[in-house]
């Protein structure tokens, strides 16, 4: 086998980060060339929009949170890392569930549906052997996000297959705001923390350093968890709505004390203040949205490109730099990719708001997504399929 395929399949953070960054370059392509001439879509078993909308929750950003698990749980409670062996039958599970969907209109529903839900229990599994070394509740709260994105994932297939008529909105909206708790959660530990590191690193005064209120972040926390729920269960009414109202707010608050004005001068940093800005932004106008303030559709996209898009590349860049050995320092093609990112969600807001030049930002936003990614791919390329290097600067 050769060395690069070795290297790529015998650590999660590589295989499957770089699954994302190509998946999330194909899914672009493919959006935008639908979107510029609409005869040429493929004949999937659902319309290319909600083909799309699928793909990028619950196959884009698994892939994600595959690569983020897989590497983080073991630092959390010192449980081996995962074999190679594991990490490719995940990652095959995976690709075939992306292969299901694309195939799906030439594939009976029941099958699409059962290859595309076999990859989220696999990695829960994997991370419950992991963590039941060390069960620490703020850890194992993400096996809960990780089965809402499951039953989300099932709402839409249940449409699919004819059992269910009104479940697929339903399922892409609970899949969008579970992967948003899981980035308030993530996010509002990982980025005060690493702006603190960084503080302490170049000798900033102790009390300048970013600030963790604990009843806010544990509002926070409740608030993430309960979002999700109310949208499964409700709906997108007016219980999700006020809850996401309060979780935007509950973000700015805590985000007011974390520096973000120090951490501008290091982008690997700021680009985790602006996904969970995104997030806080997000939460806000989509909860003004259902409450009858605002175009659903627009803000369901900040959540979307901006947060879950920004904060994934954020957080992919950075993990590989970092468990390749390599300074963790951004390299110029990453950091446009983080602003191109934060563009291509304010234009498709603006675009869908406004109602004015509408397919124009669709496609400005498309395009600037796809450059995002290939931008990703040129400058984490080495750090994916490459040796270790020697140290990191």
């Amino acid at each position: 086998m050769p060395a690069i395929v070795t290297r790529v399949l015998g650590e999660g953070f590589r295989v499957f980060f770089l699954s994302a960054g190509l998946y999330g370059l194909f899914v672009g392509l493919v959006w935008g060339l639908w979107l510029a001439v609409p005869y040429m879509a493929p004949d999937y078993g659902m319309t290319p929009p909600m083909w799309h909308a699928h793909e990028m929750i619950f196959g884009y950003a698994t892939a994600a949170l595959g690569g983020f698990f897989l590497t983080a749980v073991p630092n959390w409670t010192g449980a081996p890392e995962a074999r190679a062996r594991f990490i490719t039958l995940a990652a095959g599970l995976w690709l075939a569930g992306r292969m299901a969907m694309w195939f799906s209109g030439m594939l009976l529903p029941v099958f699409v549906a059962v290859v595309d839900l076999a990859f989220v229990p696999v990695l829960a599994a994997k991370i419950l052997t992991q963590l039941i070394r060390r069960p620490k509740p703020q850890n194992m709260i993400f096996l809960l996000l990780l089965s809402l994105i499951w039953v989300a994932d099932l709402m839409t297939h249940l449409e699919w297959m004819g059992i269910t008529a009104d479940t697929l909105q339903t399922g892409l909206r609970a899949g969008l705001l579970s992967l948003c708790a899981m980035i308030a959660i993530l996010g509002g530990r990982i980025t005060p923390g690493f702006t603190r590191n960084a503080m302490k690193r170049e000798g900033v005064p102790e009390a300048d350093w970013p600030v963790s209120v604990a009843a806010l972040d544990k509002a926070g926390m409740i608030l993430a968890l309960i979002l999700p729920l109310t949208a499964l269960v409700f709906g997108a009414g007016p219980v999700a709505g006020v809850g996401a109202l309060a979780l935007g707010v509950v973000q700015v608050l805590r985000m007011s004390r974390w520096r973000a004005r120090w951490a501008a001068r290091q982008p690997i940093l700021l680009a985790l203040h602006l996904g969970l800005g995104m997030l806080a932004l997000g939460l806000i106008l989509w909860g003004l949205s259902v409450l009858g303030l605002g175009n659903e559709v627009a803000a369901l996209h900040v959540l979307g490109i901006g947060c879950v898009g920004g904060m994934t590349l954020a957080v992919m860049s950075r993990a590989a730099l970092g468990h390749s050995g390599r300074a963790l320092i951004a390299p110029a093609p990453m950091v446009v990719a983080y602003g191109l990112m934060a563009v291509a969600a304010l234009s498709r807001w603006v675009g869908a708001e406004l109602n004015a030049g509408y397919m124009v930002a669709m496609l400005l936003s498309d395009g600037l997504w796809v450059c995002a990614f290939a931008l990703y791919l040129i400058a984490m390329w080495p750090a994916l399929t490459g040796p270790r290097a020697a140290r990191a600067g």
